[in-house]
């Protein structure tokens, strides 16, 4: 069931992180996903950096990490993907 949850977290912080950012990102919602996923993962490091991965309640500075790991990643991630695939496809 840990996939599930980072799967499905991953979707929610990755449509957040598309929705905070300004423009339009033309990035594909399984890329969106799984670039979520990866600013989970890179804040649940940082809060772990800061020992503020498991608190008493509900754990706002890990969950503020996360956000915006996902942000940053989704931003470069959403350029990376037009500078590579995302040409070719406007081009045809």
């Amino acid at each position: 069931m840990d996939w599930l949850w980072a799967i499905i977290v991953g979707f929610v912080l990755g449509l957040i992180a598309k929705a905070v950012l300004p423009g339009k990102q033309h990035s594909p919602l399984w890329l969106t996903t799984i670039f979520g996923i990866l600013g989970a993962i890179v804040g649940n490091a940082i809060a772990r950096g800061f020992g503020v991965e498991d608190t008493a309640g509900i754990d706002w500075w890990r969950h503020l990490f996360q956000l915006v790991a996902a942000v940053v990643i989704v931003a470069l991630g959403d350029r990376a993907y037009m500078a590579t695939l995302g040409k070719r496809k406007q081009q045809a």
